[in-house]
This record gives structure tokens, sequence and C-alpha cells, in this order.
């Protein structure tokens, strides 16, 4: 027999709304919700052009439980397509999309097998009519699933290649919610051939073979956070009948990128001259990423006299505005979702630690915060209490859990350079 070829993606997350963005830029939030689309049409004709035999969709495939009905019939169309080519499709529903949640389809095409919720599914892949391989999978019923759910998978006496299909945390979840949590061993106990995974944005193979564990990421980034950078899209999957791996090839299928530009602001005499590099930084991400939107978020590190004009009145904010109005007629677009301060002054920061003023003082506590995560979220919560009245307050408290240790970053180097340099030491 042939190799199985199938498709694993997951975390679609179709027509999420990118509310953080629709208020500074609502064109650039409306290309993202149709950009979310947009990926699962080039999913569905990559599935196509590559003959797989399967499409396996891991979990998250709406945003949310109240699932547009936009996405819904966008979902349902390409999984018509599917169906009529001969292409069969097994879904699961992850914590973002669960099976509680509003559903506008009552019935699927002919190929398409959503699993239950209740306990873990044992379902065949037909080839040519013949049972080819078992896919196993769960969906889950609810937003907060806490119980390992890879526990319930288990080999059948079904002959040909076995799969599970889950949306789950295993081991660490990085900066996702933990749902459905397991380890690398419940998977393996499982005696399944190659493990389908979602709910972790960052694609990742966990295990190369015997079984196989595979994260897919997400098909289109979300944001600018670390796992939602950089190329997104799907795995195109070759087993052969005992289960063994044959082929395991990343393909993009994003229609914008989320990416990073980093800048060492020590090269640069002045804002001028890293304006400049700027420009031309941002003009090679349009190459490197071409066809594409950018959603470029840039970071300014490093150590130079430069800084001291970069922190004058709102420099960093016209330099932020200066640069997104020289790309706004760009197509694709190039947009600037922040220039964030990461960088230093010249200071000899081991002479300051070793001192005993204000700012060595300032120093001492920001790096014992770094160290410590819990410390630091409390530090900040009970800045935003005391400050309840004033905006600085709700700014605190609306900060993402995620982004407290770069704000602190900032903080601390804007406060010492501030203090040094107006001579307040």
């Amino acid at each position: 027999m042939t190799a199985i070829r199938l498709v694993h993606a997951a975390d679609l997350h179709l027509d999420t709304p990118f509310e953080g963005i629709s208020r500074p830029a609502p064109d650039v939030a409306r290309a993202l919700r149709d950009a979310s689309l947009a990926a699962w049409d080039n999913l569905v004709d990559f599935a196509l052009a590559q003959n797989v035999h399967a499409m396996l969709l891991a979990g998250d495939i709406y945003d949310g439980a109240e699932r547009g009905l936009r996405a819904q019939l966008r979902v349902l169309a390409g999984l018509s397509r599917l169906s009529a080519a001969g292409v069969s499709t097994f879904i699961v529903h992850g914590n973002h999309d669960p099976l509680d949640g509003w559903a506008a389809i009552r019935e699927w095409p002919a190929r398409v097998h959503v699993f239950a919720a209740n306990s873990v599914e044992s379902v065949p892949l037909l080839i040519e009519g013949q049972a080819a391989a078992t896919v196993h999978g769960i969906s889950h019923s609810r937003r907060h699933v806490t119980e390992n759910l890879a526990s319930g998978f288990h080999r059948t006496a079904a002959a040909g290649a076995h799969i599970g299909l889950l949306h789950a945390t295993v081991g660490s979840s990085g900066d996702h919610e933990v749902t459905a949590p397991c380890s690398l061993a419940h998977l393996e106990a499982a005696g399944l051939d190659y493990w389908a995974l979602g709910h972790i944005h960052a694609r990742a193979v966990l295990r190369a073979s015997h079984p196989c564990v595979v994260y897919a990421g997400n098909i289109q980034g979300r944001s600018p956070k670390p796992s939602e950078l950089g190329a997104k899209g799907a795995y195109l999957v070759e087993l052969d009948s005992q289960g063994d791996v044959l082929g395991l090839e990343f393909h993009a299928l994003d229609r914008v990128r989320f990416v990073e530009l980093r800048l060492d602001v020590g090269q640069y005499r002045d804002l001028p001259a890293l304006h400049g590099a700027l420009l031309d930084g941002l003009e090679k991400l349009r190459d490197e990423h071409a066809g594409r939107g950018l959603v470029v978020r840039v970071v300014l590190e490093g150590r130079g006299t430069v800084v001291a004009d970069l922190r004058h009145a709102d420099a960093l904010e016209q330099l932020r505005d200066d640069l997104r109005a020289h790309f706004a007629a760009h197509a694709p677009f190039v947009w600037v979702e922040n220039v964030l301060d990461r960088a230093a002054s010249v200071l000899d920061m081991q002479a300051l630690r070793d001192r005993s003023d204000f700012p060595a003082a300032v120093l001492a506590l920001s790096e014992r915060l770094r160290d410590n995560p819990q410390e630091l979220l409390a530090f900040v919560t009970e800045c935003g209490a005391q400050l309840t009245r004033g905006q600085v307050g709700r700014v605190l408290r609306d900060i993402p859990e995620e982004d407290v240790d770069s704000i602190l970053s900032e903080a601390v180097a804007l406060a010492i350079d501030r203090l040094t340099l107006n001579g307040e030491s």
C-alpha cells in the first residue's frame, strides 16, 4: 500500500477579533481577521494540492465558544471541498471552542468526523475502501479541562497506523493556559504511532519517532508574543502501514506575520542615524517575508549615547509614528506595533551595584523582582492598588501578565538613566 498522507493543523482561531489592534489600527485589525480565514482557505488548498488522504484538526478551530457565523460557514465550505475530493477530516475541539459552545452547523459533509467529549473514540481512516489507519481522539466538553485526557488513549487491535488527535498541554505550557495536562510519558504509554497535538502555538516536534509527537502550532499569528512570531502553517505527514514516519514537513500558510526587529543602539551616534537603520531593517523584513502583511515589534537594545535622546519627551512615540507613516501606503502592509526601549545609556552597571545610593537601590529591587516572577506580579498588583484613582493605576491593573517582565526592564532603564543623567544620585 502507498504511504498514508496527512495534513496536521491546529489552533486556527478563526475570526479572532484582535481588539488590541482595533483601536490604533482598525484597517490592520480587519486585515488580521480576514487573514485567519484566508489561512484556512490556504490550508484546504494545500491539502488538495498534496493529494492527502486526511486532514487532522487538533482543536481551537474557532477563537471562542460563541463561534462567529462567518467562520463556521467558511469552515463548512472548506470541509465540503475536501470531502468532495475524497479527503477525510478528523476534528477535535479545544479549550477555546469546546463542544458546549454555539454551533450553527447541524450536519457535516460525509467524510468529516468530529470527536465527542465523553470518552476517546477510535475511528478508521479508509483509503480506497480499506482501513489504513485508526484515528483516536477526544474533544473538550467545556472551557476549563483539568483532567488528563491523554490517559484514555490506547492502541487497539486494528491493523495499520494509529494516530492520536488531542488538544492538551504536554509538559510546560509556556505562555498558554494549562488545559488537559499530561506528560510525554503519558503519550508514549498509549502505544500510538503519531500524535497530532494542538494548543501550543509555537510549532514543535516533541519526539521524532516511536511515537512521533508534534505540535503543529497555529496557522495564523495572533500577537507579538514569542509563541506567535514567525511563519505559521501546518505539517505534511507521511506514514507507512506500520505507523513509521516517512516524512514530516512544515509548510507556511499564513497571510499576515508577526515579527520582531531587534536593533543594537550602540552603533548609532544620533536619532536620525537610528531612524535610518530602522527603515533599512523594516525593508529587509519586507523582502524576507514577501507577499505577506507584517506586524512588527521593534526592540531597541544594547547600550549607547543615543539612549538619552530616545528618552527625551515623547521621542520614542514620535519615532514609532514616523515609521508607521513611512509604510502607510505599502502593500502588503507593514505596521509597527510598538517600539520598545530595552536599551541602556553608557553606564557601568557593576559600579552602580556597588554604590549605596537611590539608583543602586532601584537596580537591586528590579533584579530581585526579575528573579522572582510571583513577587514581581504581586509588586505590580500592589502598585496598581495604591494608585486606584489615577490613570497609572488603571494601566498597571490592565497589564497582561506576560508583559510584566519586559515593562519592568523598560521602567528600570528609564528610571536609572533619568536619575543618573539628572545628577540626582
